[in-house]
């Protein structure tokens, strides 16, 4: 096995997606553009999107990975409009997109036009993330946009065995897809249910931080397997385990939760890096396999396939947002009132992803009688414009809508008033549990410790306040930047002088490698406690 096409792809991606960090367009839309070069370059690797690598390697970490980083009681709040979304629109979309490219494309049969329909109707959770952290979107439409994105792939993929097997000729009908979808997705909802307990248990009860980080990587894989393993949607399996983790991730042991949070970030940056990168890698397989289709032809289906898609999209998103309001008092009384900006952003922020490519990738290159698939790379190549297209002009013009649009920022005062009442509150308690503590002859420290604790608990408490000060006039530095960047110094002049004494072998590795820890661990408390 050739590992350099492999290295290339990670240590490119990776250095690009670096790169983007210092201009003003987003990493994804950058790496797409990138690989969408490198595909011409003589000497690069042909990199092919398997499918049986996509679907259970690649999809599973990353969907833990938004799904941890997502709030579930925020997506319970706005499980109507999510449902809706996740479910209701890629089906339709799957319906609408089909039909509309059977009318558009000569010779597609309505089966196979359908299959094409199912694999550009979801929006990518990567995609959706990436994109929406970078633009700042407001928290109610991300909520919405980030639960769409955790679920409606096992709704694709549901849709896409369907309609594949009347394609292929295995005499699907409606009750069986619709028999499909319900063990699909209740088989999946039951996994999680089933795994989250257990696998939260062995989180909260190993003590060696080695094997905590190694059952975290492998929780999305294990979900997923076993519920693939069971015919049931592993996506929906590795959605409902990591919401549950990451809800009570506050049990779990502060080191294992840093050290997963650095994990877990690296892992998540090479993934999406590399995600993006194969999404524009495929143009020149793509281009090839188009064989014997006219270019003028292909391109004038792959605009119209876009412009139904994006429309497509308008279609369902306004109606869901506003009808039920007018229908459903319950709904006007517990959900917030949606705007038509809202709507407007929700609908034109459906990005394509690498899942709808590694859908595509798996159909069949013929049917049951042997005969070749309909119009099989016309389909790899309507999907790849679909997506390159969602990407690159949606992508790009997402951030200056939203501008346009002039959405109210966050009350950054009204939060940092909200996080220093929280945190009194819990100092007030943490005082109270010392108080109690330091009374038994148990716990009986020396006055100077004594007052070390109290004086970090006080220096928490009014950190926050502090963030509200004024700006220090000669540096520029908030009280928080100051006190900050003194800690930095103070440890660092400690840090030089550890290695100082080891290069004088006054101590040796093993007890410099402690004494740096210790500091490090110092340093970040210092860092988190000022905000």
């Amino acid at each position: 096995m050739d590992v350099m096409p492999l290295l290339l792809l990670v240590a490119g991606s990776a250095a690009v997606a670096g790169a983007a960090r210092r201009t003003p367009v987003p990493a994804p839309l950058l790496l797409v553009a990138v690989g969408l070069a490198a595909s011409y370059i003589p000497g690069v690797p042909d990199y092919t999107l398997e499918p049986e690598v996509v679907l259970p390697l690649l999809l599973p970490p990353l969907l833990y990975t938004s799904a941890t980083d997502s709030s579930y009681l925020d997506l319970r709040a706005q499980v109507r409009p999510v449902a809706l979304l996740s479910v209701g629109y890629v089906l339709f979309a799957t319906v609408a997109v089909g039909w509309a490219a059977h009318l558009l494309v000569p010779g597609l049969p309505l089966t196979a036009a359908l299959v094409l329909g199912a694999v550009v109707a979801p929006p990518d959770a990567v995609a959706a993330t990436a994109v929406a952290r970078r633009v700042g979107l407001p928290s109610r439409i991300t909520t919405i946009l980030q639960g769409e994105s955790l679920l409606n792939d096992a709704t694709a993929i549901t849709a896409y065995k369907v309609a594949l097997a009347a394609a292929i000729g295995e005499g699907a009908t409606w009750s069986g897809g619709v028999e499909e979808f319900l063990i699909a997705a209740v088989g999946g909802v039951g996994v999680g249910l089933v795994l989250m307990a257990p696998l939260h248990w062995l989180r909260t009860h190993l003590k060696e931080p080695l094997l905590q980080n190694t059952l975290s990587l492998l929780i999305p894989f294990v979900a997923y397997g076993v519920a693939e393993q069971l015919h049931a949607s592993g996506v929906l399996a590795v959605v409902v385990v990591a919401l549950y983790l990451g809800h009570r991730a506050w049990e779990v042991d502060f080191a294992t939760r840093l050290q997963e949070e650095a994990v877990w970030k690296m892992v998540a940056f090479i993934l999406e890096s590399a995600v993006f990168a194969l999404i524009g890698l495929q143009l020149h397989g793509v281009l090839k396999g188009l064989g014997a289709y006219e270019a003028a032809a292909a391109a004038g289906y792959a605009v119209a396939l876009f412009a139904v898609v994006v429309l497509t999209r308008f279609v369902w998103v306004y109606p869901a947002a506003f009808v039920p309001r007018i229908l459903s008092e319950r709904v006007r009384t517990r959900e917030e009132n949606p705007t038509w900006r809202g709507a407007l952003v929700t609908g034109w922020a459906g990005m394509r992803g690498v899942v709808s490519l590694a859908i595509a990738f798996s159909i069949p290159a013929t049917v049951h009688g042997g005969e070749p698939f309909p119009q099989r790379n016309l389909i790899l190549f309507l999907t790849f414009t679909t997506v390159i297209g969602t990407l690159v002009i949606q992508g790009l013009s997402l951030p200056p809508l939203i501008r346009l649009l002039k959405f109210p920022g966050r009350d950054q005062q009204a939060q940092t008033l909200a996080e220093a009442n929280a945190q009194a509150q819990a100092s007030l308690a943490a005082e109270s549990r010392l108080d109690a503590l330091l009374s038994d002859e148990r716990n009986t420290l020396p006055g100077p410790l004594a007052d070390r604790l109290r004086a970090v608990l006080e220096r928490r408490r009014n950190a926050v306040w502090e963030r509200l000060g004024q700006v220090n006039p000669v540096t520029g530095e908030s009280v928080d930047d100051t006190y900050r960047r003194l800690s930095r110094e103070m440890i660092s002049a400690e840090r030089e002088v550890f290695v100082r004494l080891r290069d004088h072998r006054y101590i040796d590795d093993e007890m410099l490698r402690a004494l740096l820890r210790r500091l490090d661990l110092e340093e970040a408390a210092a860092y988190r406690e000022a905000g």
